[in-house]
């Protein structure tokens, strides 16, 4: 019975270092070594070549390399399916938050990321500028659909059936004397959002916050998410509206570019 534990045991180990060679092989691989041959692993590892050629057959055999001859051995397509597995399996708020970060630098305001939840948005990530604002957009925090220039812009894009099954359900709720809750002004302002393909609000949720919003697409151009910034109204007067609109734009542009390479 001991002696069965020891074989089992050496046969666990010995794979568990086989699995090490294996990993060891494959980070050789960079962009300055795109093939590597048999008596370079066999010198990395410190194993006779025939060892080395073992592991490559067997690395060979799983499609996680192939020959290439007469040099030796290149990434094979496995690699290439685990990697489009990574990138698929990568978070909207990983692609989202470096380029956030941009922004903020860029316009010197709190950038939101936001997405729809049925009748409500909630606030995925904030990043924040060196000036942070008193502001009830918190992540994770749960926001209504008809106030704010986030909540506009992911309503935008709602059929007509959703945008009436929302008002029906939940009502327009008054947070300030700018919010709208007259469905037919809304409807004017949703349609004036997917021709701008922004939105701008003042004061609509917080009194005295501006809001810029712009559409994130997935690669069907369904819109899954909003960037927005969110400023003190005072510090983005009416010229700069333009400005800052324009490069949450750029922004939400570049995220769904990244996401459109992500699931290709």
């Amino acid at each position: 019975m001991t002696g069965q534990r020891s074989q089992k045991s050496s046969g666990y180990r010995e794979r568990n270092s086989t699995a090490e060679r294996a990993l060891d092989i494959l980070q050789l691989f960079d962009d300055d070594r795109l093939v590597v041959g048999g008596q370079e692993v066999a010198d990395a590892l410190g194993v006779a070549r025939s060892t080395a050629y073992r592991y490559l057959q067997s690395l060979s055999a799983a499609g996680f390399i192939e020959e290439h001859r007469p040099a030796g051995y290149r990434l094979g397509p496995r690699v290439f399916e685990l990697a489009r597995l990574a990138r698929k399996g990568l978070g909207l708020s990983e692609i989202a938050r470096p380029l956030m970060r941009e922004l903020v630098e860029e316009v010197g305001e709190t950038v939101l990321l936001t997405r729809r939840a049925g009748a409500s948005v909630v606030c995925l990530e904030r990043e924040e500028t060196g000036h942070p604002v008193r502001l009830s957009y918190e992540r994770g925090h749960v926001l209504p659909i008809n106030a704010g220039a986030s909540a506009l812009v992911l309503l935008a894009w709602a059929t007509d059936e959703e945008v009436a099954d929302v008002v029906a359900k939940h009502g327009l709720p008054r947070f300030t004397g700018a919010t709208v809750t007259d469905e037919g002004v809304l409807r004017e302002r949703l349609a004036r959002i997917r021709t701008d393909d922004a939105a701008v609000t003042r004061g609509e949720l917080d009194a005295d916050v501006l809001g810029v919003a712009a559409p994130i697409r997935d690669v069907d151009g369904a819109v899954v998410a909003a960037v927005s910034i969110a400023a003190l109204s005072h510090r983005v007067p009416e010229e700069r509206v333009p400005e800052v609109v324009a490069a949450v734009r750029r922004t939400a542009g570049r995220i769904t570019d990244r996401l459109a390479v992500l699931a290709s």
